[in-house]
């Protein structure tokens, strides 16, 4: 159940095993329990992304325990931000919902080399996303 008391925000990508996956980590990681995170896909692939595993777990966030989640309209509808990262029109769309898209290129099939880049964007646009919400994030 959400609590009424926290922002909760839910990241949605195609697979849920890349760019949400991280997002949700870094959100996790920053927000230390001040913000309810999800993370969901319209088409959840089998396991979180290796290179984005390891991408994450160089910056200390260990995300290897995370399973890619199908989107529900209920986890869209009880969200207070929903940010999507290249899903189209699969996410539902709810009013007193806030949407923001990121684009953000695609870490499927990339080698660690490629993932960083995409890793580092999250982590800065996870950092705007605090201070949007009034939350501090963990240095």
């Amino acid at each position: 159940m959400t609590d009424p008391r926290k922002p909760s925000v839910l990241f949605v990508c195609v697979h849920n095993a890349g760019r949400s996956q991280m997002a949700a980590g870094f959100l996790t990681h920053l927000a230390q329990d001040k913000v309810e995170v999800r993370s969901a896909g319209s088409a959840p692939a089998n396991a979180v992304n290796p290179a984005v595993v390891e991408a994450m777990t160089e910056v200390g966030i260990d995300i290897s325990a995370q399973r890619p989640k199908v989107l529900t309209p209920e986890a869209v509808q009880s969200s207070d931000v929903v940010i999507t990262m290249g899903c189209g029109d699969a996410c539902p769309v709810f009013p007193g919902t806030r949407y923001l898209d990121w684009k953000l290129s695609d870490p499927a099939g990339q080698g660690i080399d490629a993932v960083r880049p995409i890793r580092d964007d999250i982590e800065h646009r996870v950092r705007g996303l605090l201070a949007e919400l009034g939350t501090r994030a963990r240095l």
